[in-house]
């Protein structure tokens, strides 16, 4: 990781059950919780710095407990709304382990990161699939956003690389929060793929089994 891009010992957080960030994605998000305008208040006058992580469903309301890894990113874009929310878009770098929360007096929390396990999170993706494994996934993918009702642009998606596709489909698809976590706890690229694809066939699997038989149209 170079010293351009290396991420601080101790994070803001923001916590939000179902959402992830990988490394090298874009998040946009929506913020207008009064904590979370402060935060975001601290982190654009520092160096933008803040870790999304995912609380758990244990642990006070409040101040649920969190899973053990989020991703630190940068804020790339913020604009205010003339109704107070701030929009914002976090820029993922590299995974941490959560080793504690700090000690502050803010509102909001603070987390203490511990980048070591993921030494290559902002280093860019060295592999592509195959054009045999590329079509499989495509096709699978198709018969899962129609199961999902989800719309998409198929020609960029056919454009792009697959190391890009998954990132994106992880992040954005109606997974649970534990699905999603495993997702951003993927060893690498190849074991995120695979987990991906394994989750799709699984829920067309389900709605097979539900309506009589298995959905095998394409389009």
């Amino acid at each position: 990781m170079s010293a351009r891009i290396t991420p601080p010992a101790t994070l803001p957080v923001f916590p939000i059950r179902g959402c992830i960030l990988l490394p090298g994605e874009a998040l946009p998000l929506n913020v207008f919780e009064p904590r979370y305008l402060n935060m975001i208040d601290d982190v654009m006058a520092g160096e933008g710095w803040l870790g999304m992580v995912q609380p758990r469903a244990t642990g006070p309301r409040e101040r649920p407990d969190l899973e053990a890894v989020g991703t630190a990113g940068r804020v790339a874009t913020f604009s205010e709304t003339g109704d107070g929310r701030y929009l914002i878009v976090v820029k993922g770098v590299t995974r941490f382990t959560l080793a504690g929360e700090a000690a502050s007096q803010t509102p909001y929390r603070v987390a203490h990161a511990d980048y070591t396990p993921y030494p290559h999170d902002a280093e860019p993706a060295a592999r592509e699939a195959g054009e045999n494994e590329r079509a499989r996934f495509l096709a699978l993918l198709r018969r899962f956003f129609d199961h999902a009702g989800i719309e998409a642009d198929w020609p960029s998606i056919e454009r792009a690389p697959l190391n890009a596709i998954t990132g994106k489909v992880a992040m954005a698809c109606p997974f649970d929060p534990a699905s999603k976590q495993a997702l951003l706890e993927a060893r690498d690229l190849p074991e995120r793929q695979r987990l991906l694809t394994g989750m799709m066939a699984a829920a067309l699997d389900e709605a097979g089994s539900h309506s009589g038989g298995r959905q095998d149209r394409l389009h």
